[in-house]
């Protein structure tokens, strides 16, 4: 595990899958270096600012990578979950979250079910609009079955 906390990780995560919606799929590896480079000096998740571990770097990096492999997979997932909702329709930060969430529901065995929907209802509801915690928590909760 990274030395970062696994919530910050996870911010962390999310604002790389966010970038997914407004960039093409060739200029994500530019786009996860800016991230790190440009906007990672001056994000507030840290008090320390640019100083992020290599470590932490390559460990965000590598659980992107493998959340990416598996997106097709995910948003079948989504899409068979989200009853009346299209992918399309999903708004662009709680698609997001439910992409890392379902990722780590599914595919990370070191994030116990109820830490990932928890930790999910939460980023919904710090980045997306009101209302949406409920939704990202419905999905989810039908997934966990």
């Amino acid at each position: 595990m990274a030395q970062m906390t696994r919530s910050l990780v996870r911010e962390h995560l999310f604002k790389l899958l966010f970038r997914i919606e407004f960039n093409d799929p060739a200029d994500m590896p530019e786009q996860i270096r800016l991230y790190f480079e440009d906007d990672f000096a001056d994000d507030d998740l840290t008090s320390t600012g640019s100083d992020i571990s290599e470590e932490d770097r390559k460990y965000i990096e590598d659980k992107y990578e493998k959340i990416i492999a598996l997106l097709p997979e995910i948003d079948e997932k989504i899409d068979a979950s989200a009853k009346g909702w299209s992918i399309s329709r999903i708004g662009k930060v709680e698609l997001s979250v439910l992409r890392l969430a379902i990722y780590e529901l599914l595919y990370d065995d070191d994030i116990p079910v109820g830490v990932a929907i928890d930790q999910a209802v939460e980023l919904s509801k710090k980045f997306g609009r009101e209302g949406s915690g409920p939704f990202v928590n419905g999905i989810l909760a039908s997934l966990a079955k």
